[in-house]
């Protein structure tokens, strides 16, 4: 039932992951031993010398080929230390606090923008609008030009939405809407073959267009560097190979679909979260100090990013489980972040939950880079619809993502 995508359609099985879980915190289910608890999840992250990223990478279902194991072990997120902490050193600097505030700004002009915009309808698809924030923030850290910014939803669309009919086509930019280096890449972008169905997104041939144009961006910030993620990482690349052309096209891969797609469905989930419960939205708007209380609960009641999963590098035993050697361990955060036995009545979404330690941005040498980056954008976007007249309400029967590793919304309609 975890496992089925189709479920997800419906909703997160909150109830049938607390029943398994009050079984044991480590369950078996198919081909996998699920990870449910929190003290256990934080266990697993925090080892990656018991539980590796890079032996099977992160996904549940391995890949097809070992040359496909290959190309996702390139991929920062399905590293372990040192390689991990090699490649993570050299981003930092742009998601520092003072970074991120010198930013910080401008994501609040681009969130007031966007609700402006929508503003004198009184109504819209607030999961469309939402998805262009990340998208504003992300071009601007990583000096991607702001018309091509679109190029990451469609791609966030094939890679995490590849168990969904809509999103495994995502093809919204037309060629008259970006520039040259985007519409070379466009030139390669894949199209349904005769049964319909689009290569495998989270192999290198399925992603043509995105490697074609992180390719070109790559040789225009060596020729025109400039003060942003994309152009210190080509420093890099030039400078006696720190870090590597396959490295660089992948770190493009993860900011472009990972960096966008775990916000772009946080912001919508929130706004259901806070819809979904009138009391909670009002003492929201009676009192605006309670937001970044309110954000943190946003982030655990929603939950963006269901699993990830780890492989067992000898053999260990997890709360009186024994796991092989080779075995697929799959940290469940949609559990843990529910888990009783850390959170009072965790299915009561409640904006002044205190203490807070959802796991959310994960745990570990991988807890998101830009998990801050991420807030700011979370209290940027309420900020601007809190400024809205009136109350914000459904305006239609939100859709959901069909997909077992993103908790996302394709629609939310809301009118105020």
């Amino acid at each position: 039932m975890i496992t089925d995508p189709d479920t997800y359609t419906r909703g997160v099985p909150y109830e049938h992951l607390a029943a398994l879980r009050r079984e044991s915190p480590v369950v078996r289910v198919d081909d996998f031993w699920a990870v449910l608890g929190h003290s256990d999840v934080k266990y697993v992250l925090k080892n990656p010398k018991l539980f590796s990223s890079h032996l099977g990478g992160t996904q549940i279902r391995d890949p097809a080929t070992e040359q496909d194991l290959g190309y996702v072990r390139r991929m920062m997120l399905n590293m372990d230390p040192p390689e991990h902490a090699r490649l993570r050193g050299l981003l930092t600097r742009a998601f520092t606090p003072r970074a991120v505030g010198r930013l910080t700004e401008r994501i609040h002009g681009w969130a007031r923008d966007l609700i402006t915009a929508v503003a004198a309808e009184r109504r819209c698809d607030f999961a469309a609008v939402a998805a262009d924030l990340p998208l504003l923030t992300l071009a601007e850290v990583f000096g991607i030009p702001e018309q091509d910014r679109r190029l990451m939803y469609d791609w966030s669309n094939r890679v995490i939405g590849y168990q969904d009919a809509d999103y495994a086509v995502s093809a919204t930019v037309e060629a008259g809407e970006v520039t040259e280096l985007a519409r070379a890449a466009l030139a390669v972008r894949p199209v349904p073959g005769p049964d319909g169905a689009m290569p495998d997104p989270r192999t290198r041939a399925g992603m043509p267009d995105l490697y074609a144009y992180a390719t070109a961006l790559g040789e225009y910030k060596r020729r025109h560097p400039g003060d942003d993620v994309m152009s210190n990482l080509m420093g890099h690349v030039e400078d006696g190979g720190r870090v590597s052309i396959d490295e660089f096209e992948n770190l493009f891969w993860l900011f472009s679909v990972a960096g966008n797609e775990t916000l772009r469905n946080g912001i919508p989930g929130g706004m259901l979260a806070l819809l979904s419960h009138p009391d909670q939205y009002r003492r929201l708007l009676a009192d605006r100090s309670l937001l970044p209380g309110a954000v943190e609960e946003m982030l655990r009641w929603w939950t963006p990013v269901m699993h990830f999963r780890r492989t067992a590098t000898e053999d260990v035993t997890l709360s009186d489980v024994d796991i092989r050697a080779g075995d697929k361990v799959v940290v469940w955060f949609s559990s843990a972040n529910r888990d009783e036995s850390v959170f009072e009545a965790p299915d009561r979404f409640d904006i002044g939950r205190t203490p807070n330690d959802h796991l959310t941005f994960g745990h570990g040498p991988h807890f998101c880079l830009g998990a801050q980056l991420a807030r700011v954008q979370l209290r940027a976007m309420f900020e601007a619809i809190l400024d809205l007249p009136g109350e914000v309400e459904l305006d239609g029967t939100p859709v959901r993502l069909r997909s077992n590793f993103q908790n996302g919304l394709k629609s939310l309609p809301i009118r105020w």
